[in-house]
């Protein structure tokens, strides 16, 4: 029998729409709780259909209109390095579904070099890295991000930490370009596991039939390096929002029904 971590606990609705729905509503409603007190938001986004639901479910909540969004700041866990008006860019869809929604200010919206900007992946993940440590708190040269969305990939990846290559062990860094991804587009900006995990609540959201045997082996404890959502972990909570088709094998003990 798997011995399951239980520092990650999981909320399971019944379809896609219905995750999507729920999370986004959690968000606004920790980002204006968090801003309501005058303090400063850092938000990690994710790309894929999932995390563009949730962003779409976001910007079409009335409650956002109550924030203000001055204080919070949005950042990226990876980036496709393609050019900036590619549809494969996560920054493209997340400005169209939520940020396009929001009176975000320009400079509060830090989103990773394109392909056509000028500059190679290595200088973009240098320069991430750079405006990331503009921000840096708890003597860490990065933010805390308030909450962490972080997409699961059917083998497992977050971000653009894929299994059992280099960038998944990467500490001394906090962005890192990726070359060659066993996933297209083949070069990609990621950011490292250390800022990932400094993060204050990781959000985890999957659905989908193929994404249980990756839910499976990352409550179950398996090596970060071959399972890189089993490494993934928030300082306060580390939540996964799954549909009924991803919790197929969700054990009854991890499952969260306050939360």
């Amino acid at each position: 029998m798997a011995e399951f971590w239980t520092d990650k606990r999981v909320v399971i609705d019944s379809d896609p729409a219905t995750v999507a729905s729920n999370v986004a509503c959690r968000l606004i409603q920790r980002i204006a709780k968090s801003t309501s007190a005058g303090k400063t938001v850092h938000v990690g986004l994710t790309g894929g259909m999932i995390g563009t639901q949730v962003l779409e479910a976001a910007g079409a909540n009335p409650a956002r209109a109550s924030i203000d969004w001055s204080r919070v700041h949005f950042w990226w866990g990876d980036e496709r390095f393609v050019d900036r008006e590619d549809d494969l860019r996560n920054e493209r869809g997340a400005r169209a579904a939520f940020l396009s929604q929001i009176d975000v200010p320009a400079e509060n919206i830090h989103a990773m070099h394109a392909a056509d900007d000028g500059v190679d992946a290595d200088t973009a993940a240098e320069e991430y890295a750079a405006e990331l440590a503009r921000f840096g708190q708890d003597d860490q040269p990065w933010p805390s991000f308030d909450v962490c969305f972080l997409g699961v990939g059917p083998d497992a990846h977050i971000a653009s930490l894929f299994p059992d290559r280099p960038e998944i062990q990467v500490k001394d860094r906090a962005v890192v370009p990726v070359y060659d991804s066993p996933t297209p587009p083949s070069t990609r900006i990621t950011l490292t596991r250390p800022v990932l995990n400094s993060s204050k609540r990781v959000w985890m959201v999957l659905v989908g039939t193929d994404k249980a045997s990756a839910l499976g082996l990352a409550l179950a404890g398996a090596s970060y390096e071959t399972v890189p959502a089993a490494g993934a972990k928030g300082r306060k909570r580390t939540i996964l929002f799954v549909d009924q088709a991803a919790a197929t094998n969700v054990p009854i003990e991890l499952i969260d029904g306050e939360y």
